[in-house]
């Protein structure tokens, strides 16, 4: 992920940018935070109700 932020920020000072760059870190940066929210737990605990 930080890879992807480098390369991402990297891009845009360079003089030719390369948009496809640019979007490929941003999916890898999002794809990354996607799987590390996955791993954190939940503040609020999630209440398991019997539905009968």
């Amino acid at each position: 992920m930080f890879i992807a932020i480098v390369v991402a920020f990297y891009e845009q000072t360079a003089a030719d940018k390369n948009v496809y760059v640019t979007v490929i870190a941003m999916a890898v940066f999002m794809f990354g935070m996607m799987r590390l929210s996955a791993k954190t737990p939940s503040k609020n605990p999630e209440k398991e109700e019997d539905v009968d």
